[in-house]
């Protein structure tokens, strides 16, 4: 059943919690998601479906709509993208094959950088990162803290400017898949694949042009036209850009952590009139009335 269209609805598809790298737990979340009169939500941690279970237990007792998401990491033209998937089955056993793949991918990564910041004597470095993670695989942010509880620099910024950063000796490039076999992942598995948010990969806008393009040739069904942190024209161009491929529409705060006015859940830039929106064609989705 799809959601249908109502003024009333808040509707957010890229938000993280900690089974990623999100500050709140899938519950808390979904408080929060409440209290911001979200009705719609996809959690969307990065690479894993983890949270899915709790959130949705989570979502029934706070009357919001919850929608199966993840956001996997991929490869077009040796740029990393994100690519988020929606509706999809969370029991299908190849989907669930490649997210445990996944998962080496991101072990074997942390693994590395622990490795290369070796130098520094830091006791128990990795076991530090993954503390700092809630038990999950580590990214270079959870580094980061362990540098700083550990005193080797004063703050997050200063570790990634010496230590983790573009080029630093913590700098691991991960190995990600190619665009369309992620596409790929979600599409067999019966979701649809997004964009997610286009204007974050600091590419030219004939390079994004061909992204976008090459991702529908993928397979790919919709795109991110309204994200936090972005500006009108950043909108209109993404609108452009969603109509010249005949793409569906999704929208997303991306969502981390609180405190950061600019990127809120359900706080986002209202999507132009013309577009066909994405959640129009989920599959999954219970009578709205439930939750209103």
């Amino acid at each position: 059943m799809t959601i249908p269209q109502d003024p009333v609805l808040c509707i957010d598809l890229h938000c993280h919690s900690t089974a990623s790298d999100g500050a709140l737990t899938p519950t808390e979340l979904l408080v929060r998601a409440a209290d911001q009169k979200v009705t719609h939500l996809a959690l969307t941690d990065h690479d894993t479906i983890n949270g899915l279970e709790e959130a949705q237990a989570a979502a029934k007792a706070n009357g919001v709509i919850l929608i199966p998401g993840i956001e996997l990491s991929c490869l077009w033209r040796s740029h990393t993208i994100h690519i988020v998937g929606l509706d999809f089955d969370i029991g299908n056993s190849d989907f669930r094959d490649a997210l445990e793949q996944q998962n080496r991918n991101r072990w074997a990564r942390a693994g590395m950088i622990a490795d290369r910041l070796g130098k520094l004597a830091i006791p128990d470095l990795l076991d530090r990162a993954v503390a700092e993670s809630g038990g999950d695989v580590p990214g270079r942010p959870h580094f980061a803290k362990v540098l700083v509880e550990a005193g080797i620099v004063k703050n997050s910024a200063q570790a990634f400017k010496r230590y983790l950063g573009s080029g630093k000796v913590g700098d691991v490039k991960a190995y990600w898949p190619e665009l369309q076999e992620v596409v790929q992942w979600i599409n067999s598995a019966g979701g649809l694949a997004v964009l997610a948010h286009p204007r974050k990969y600091q590419l030219t806008a004939t390079k994004l042009r061909d992204l976008v393009a090459d991702f529908r040739r993928a397979g790919g069904q919709a795109i991110e036209v309204s994200t936090s942190g972005q500006s009108s024209g950043d909108l209109g161009f993404l609108t452009e850009l969603c109509m010249r491929e005949k793409l569906l529409a999704s929208q997303g705060s991306d969502f981390h952590f609180p405190g950061a006015p600019w990127c809120e859940l359900g706080r986002i830039m209202k999507m132009p009139d013309g577009l066909e929106p994405v959640w129009h064609h989920f599959r999954q989705v219970p009578d709205v009335n439930a939750s209103v």
